[in-house]
C-alpha cells in the first residue's frame, strides 16, 4: 500500500502542501472542457502524459496530498485508510484508457511518479514508459543493470540490496554475473534513474501536448517536466481536483475525477477502453504481438549499443597488436562497445533509441537545483 511505501521513506520535512480543498467543475462545464481536450489530442502530433497518485485512488490506493492522503493524514496525526495491497490492486479505468490511447497512436510517451506498478501491470509498453520514482515490483542488478520484474513487491526501498543475486550471464557468456540486486524505489535523497529521466526529458521537450493526470506537480524534477513542453511551444493540460503548482501555465484546467474525465474523453475519440485480463508485461510498443505475460520470456537477444566514453589522460594502454606481415592489426576499442541483453520473444523487435548526450537539464534529485546528467545506460529486463 502507499502507506507502507511512505512509512519506508526516510524522514523528510518538506513534503509539499497537503490537504488543499478539492474543486469540481459542474457537469456542463466538465463536458465542454473534455471536448476541448479531445480536439487538442486529435490535433497533437506528439502527446506526453504525466501521471500521479490520483489515478490510482479509485482502486483503493490512497494518494499523498489529497484530503485523505497519506501525508495529509500524517500531518493531522491520523492513520490513512487503504482498501487494497499493491499485489491485489487492479489497473483503474484511467490506466486502461492510457493503454488504449497508446495503441491508437495518440499517446507517444508516459511519465509516471507512481511506484505501484499499475502502468506496467496494465500492459503499457516499457519502451514508452518512464517510472521516475521506481517500481515496487522491480529489482535491478547493481553490477550489470539487468532488471527483474516480480509478481510480489520487493519490500525494500532506497536502492538497497534485496538479498538476491543476478542470474544473468556476462557479455561473453563465460560465467554468471552474480551481482547484488537492489530495489528501484527511491528515497528522498536518491537520484532519479538516468535512463528514465533522460528519456522523460527528451519526450517532454519533443511533445506538443503535455497532459497531466492526478498529480499536484509539487515534487521536482518530475513536476517541472510539463514546463519543458510549454517552453518549446507546446500546450499543457492539467486534470486534477486540487490546485497545482503550474496551473498558471496550463492551456486548459479540468477539475474532475480522472476516471470520469478519461471515460468521457474515450467516447469522444471513439475508442473503447479494454478490459484488464491480468498482469501483463509488454516490453516493446509493437502491438498485441509484443505483449507477454509475466515469466513468458522465451529467448535472450544480445543487442550491441555503442556508448560514448571519454578517454582519461595518463592511462597506460597496451601497444597495438601486429599481424604476421608486421602491420598494425585493426581492433575495435572494447571501451566503446557494450553488450546488453533484453528478454524478448523475437529478435525482430527493436529497442527505442537511447540518448547519449550530456547537457544541462532538470535536477537529478528530488527538489534539487538544475544540474548536468551523465550519459544514460541501457536497461536490461527479465520477467520472472
Amino acid at each position: 500500500m502507499s502507506v507502507n511505501y511512505a512509512a519506508g521513506l526516510s524522514p523528510y520535512a518538506d513534503k509539499g502542501i497537503c490537504g488543499l480543498p478539492e474543486v469540481f467543475d459542474d457537469p456542463d462545464e466538465l463536458r465542454a472542457k473534455v471536448g476541448t481536450l479531445a480536439q487538442l489530442i486529435r490535433d497533437s502530433q506528439y502527446m506526453v502524459v504525466h501521471s500521479g497518485a490520483g489515478i490510482s485512488t479509485s482502486v483503493g490506493i490512497p494518494d499523498f496530498r489529497g484530503p485523505k492522503g497519506v501525508w495529509t493524514m500524517e500531518e493531522r496525526g491520523e492513520s490513512p485508510r487503504f482498501d487494497t495491497t499493491f499485489e491485489d490492486a487492479k489497473p483503474s479505468l484511467t490506466h486502461m484508457a492510457l493503454l488504449q490511447l497508446q495503441r491508437a497512436g495518440y499517446l507517444k510517451y508516459l511519465i509516471s511518479q507512481n511506484v505501484d506498478g499499475l502502468h506496467l501491470r496494465s500492459g503499457f509498453p516499457r519502451d514508452r514508459l518512464s517510472e521516475l520514482h521506481g517500481n515496487m515490483f522491480i529489482e535491478e542488478c547493481e553490477k550489470c543493470g539487468k532488471q527483474y520484474v516480480r509478481e510480489k513487491i520487493i519490500g525494500v526501498m532506497g536502492l538497497k540490496p534485496t538479498g538476491r543475486y543476478c542470474e544473468g550471464t556476462r557479455s561473453r557468456g563465460l560465467r554468471a554475473c552474480r551481482g547484488k540486486l537492489i530495489s528501484t524505489i527511491l528515497d528522498w535523497e536518491d537520484s532519479l534513474p538516468d535512463r528514465d529521466l533522460n528519456r522523460a526529458d527528451e519526450a517532454s521537450r519533443r511533445a506538443d501536448l503535455a497532459l497531466t493526470l492526478g498529480t499536484s506537480l509539487q515534487i521536482k524534477p518530475s513536476g517541472d517536466l510539463p514546463l519543458l513542453t510549454k517552453r518549446t511551444g507546446g500546450k499543457v493540460v492539467i486534470v486534477n481536483l486540487q490546485p497545482t503548482k503550474h496551473d498558471k501555465h496550463a492551456q486548459l484546467l479540468i477539475h474532475g475525477y480522472v476516471d470520469k474525465v478519461m471515460g468521457q474523453l474515450m467516447k469522444l475519440l471513439g475508442l473503447e477502453i479494454p478490459e484488464w485480463a491480468g498482469p501483463t508485461l509488454c516490453e516493446f510498443s509493437g502491438g498485441d504481438a509484443d505483449i507477454l505475460p509475466y515469466g513468458a520470456w522465451k529467448k535472450e537477444v544480445k543487442i550491441e549499443v555503442k556508448i560514448e566514453e571519454k578517454k582519461e589522460r595518463g592511462v597506460k594502454r597496451k601497444p597495438p597488436k601486429k599481424d604476421s606481415d608486421g602491420g598494425v592489426k585493426k581492433e575495435e576499442d572494447e571501451g566503446l562497445k557494450k553488450t546488453c541483453k533484453l528478454g524478448v520473444r523475437e529478435s525482430r523487435f527493436t529497442t527505442s533509441s537511447c540518448m547519449r548526450r550530456t547537457y544541462a537539464q532538470l535536477p537529478r534529485y528530488r527538489n534539487q537545483p538544475s544540474g548536468v546528467f551523465p550519459p544514460q545506460e541501457p536497461r536490461n529486463v527479465s520477467g520472472t
